[in-house]
């Protein structure tokens, strides 16, 4: 789950907390089994998030470095930024992310500068920073993410 969206990783970090108290003794066997169903009731309740959401795994991959850490959104502004992801997902792979994209400034240049103009219509929420946090988030999601030819992470993943 964190490999396919890196917004995850407190996933990661509780459960490797639960594993060292586990190894060190410090919790009893009932209490961690316990805190073991707990978790596995939050993983189970996160792989549906995207079916909730309606998002696909690869668009909620782009919709939450736009929204965690939480921002505060109105309904109708959440449904705009799922709208932006969305698009900005499309776009990219249908136009931008060309065979070995990586290797030539003007194709990276290109992927970011997309980015920003997709990212430009999110809701007037994002102040000016938080747009250019989010913006540079996407980026680096992407570059690390897809290969080319709107390849990635995700072809594997199904």
């Amino acid at each position: 789950m964190v490999r396919l969206n890196y917004t995850r990783v407190d996933f990661l970090q509780e459960l490797q907390k639960m594993i060292d108290e586990y190894n060190s003794g410090a919790a009893n066997i009932e209490t961690w089994f316990a805190k073991l169903t707990a978790f596995a009731q939050k993983l189970s309740e996160e792989e549906k998030r995207g079916i909730a959401e309606q998002l696909s795994e690869e668009e909620l991959t782009i919709f939450d470095p736009l929204t965690k850490p939480e921002i505060k959104l109105t309904q109708a502004e959440e449904r705009e930024v799922k709208r932006v992801a969305k698009r900005l997902l499309e776009t990219l792979k249908e136009e931008k992310l060309v065979l070995d994209w990586k290797k030539r400034q003007s194709t990276r240049a290109a992927v970011r500068y997309t980015i920003e103009t997709v990212l430009d219509e999110l809701p007037r929420t994002y102040t000016p920073d938080l747009y250019q946090q989010k913006c540079e988030r996407v980026y680096q999601h992407v570059f690390d993410s897809y290969l080319g030819q709107g390849r990635g992470l995700y072809d594997a993943a199904n």
